[in-house]
């Protein structure tokens, strides 16, 4: 049925077209393009929602890996993709709103058709276990002693974790060096082969690296039920609360009622009680933003991040 409203002529017969596709979506495997690199919160998530997809439409998913630029580079081209709902791509915040306010990466927020964000990865800063930072004090304390020679990975450039660096940088008086990476893999890659002194990840990279690093903090109000040993920001006097949003977008010409479907089935495996199990179990906490709260919570965001990128000088405008 590719692009089968395409040989319709007239508005009743397109519309009859695009009903019948949508009836019929999908009825081969779809597509889904992760901007970043594989072993990344965006591969997990991907990963654990695959089998849903399957078990809910009876199809695929194709998970493929294209990172470049923190994301820029496919979401810069999304809207020439395939519009007909068999390739969909990973969508995160900050990313999308933090990029195009710095510099030009040939899309602007407005132009990214997220459909669905499904979860939010609360930040957390790690240190390799064998590190002789044992606390967030010490940490600030290495980080003072000596400005800018404290080394930081994190997942891409303007990303949550650049956000959280810049933002905590901040708020402790202190100057450390952030290192971007093309996705949380190879992020985490740094912070276990010593090449940085510390890394801004996720409650999810905690869960997954396990002993093989310490938490430091979590930007969380309270902590993370999973990870009862890694103490709040909050619990030493910083105010730093925040994380990651990843979701689904598509061609903004893919037709509404492929959106509609597609939409629909993402809310469905976000029902599903095991999907929702093995996904705290790896550190995420679920989130539902479709169709009918996205043009508040977009709003609400944008301004959000908008005014933390001029407080902290990473915006053109």
């Amino acid at each position: 049925m590719k692009h089968a409203w395409k040989l319709c002529a007239g508005a009743v017969a397109i519309a009859s077209c695009m009903s019948v596709a949508a009836a019929e979506y999908p009825d081969r495997t779809v597509n889904y393009i992760i901007p970043f690199g594989p072993g990344g919160e965006s591969d997990i998530s991907a990963r654990l929602q695959e089998p849903v997809f399957q078990k809910l439409t009876g199809q695929r998913l194709a998970i493929q890996y294209k990172p470049g630029g923190g994301g820029a580079v496919v979401w810069s081209q999304m809207n020439r993709l395939t519009d007909d709902g068999y390739t969909m791509i990973g969508t995160n915040l900050p990313h999308i709103v933090l990029q195009p306010l710095q510099k030009d990466v040939g899309y602007q927020t407005d132009d990214i058709n997220t459909i669905f964000w499904f979860h939010v990865t609360p930040d957390a800063l790690l240190v390799p276990a064998d590190s002789p930072i044992k606390s967030l004090k010490e940490y600030i304390e290495a980080a003072k002693k000596t400005p800018g020679a404290t080394t930081v990975s994190g997942s891409g450039t303007n990303s949550a974790n650049h956000l959280a660096q810049q933002r905590f940088d901040k708020m402790a008086g202190i100057k450390t060096t952030y290192i971007p990476f093309s996705g949380t893999g190879k992020a985490n890659m740094a912070i276990l082969g010593n090449q940085v002194n510390a890394g801004w990840g996720y409650t999810t990279v905690k869960m997954q690296l396990g002993d093989q690093v310490r938490c430091l903090a979590v930007a969380m109000e309270e902590r993370h039920p999973k990870l009862p040993e890694c103490p709040t920001f909050k619990e030493s006097g910083y105010d730093l609360v925040g994380g990651a949003y990843r979701g689904i977008a598509l061609p903004k010409s893919t037709p509404a009622p492929i959106q509609e479907k597609l939409t629909k089935i993402l809310q469905d495996i976000n029902k599903d009680p095991d999907f929702i199990a093995k996904m705290e179990d790896n550190g995420f906490s679920m989130l539902n933003i479709g169709p009918k709260e996205m043009p508040a919570f977009m709003t609400e965001i944008k301004q959000r991040y908008g005014e933390l990128a001029k407080q902290m000088g990473i915006t053109k405008k």
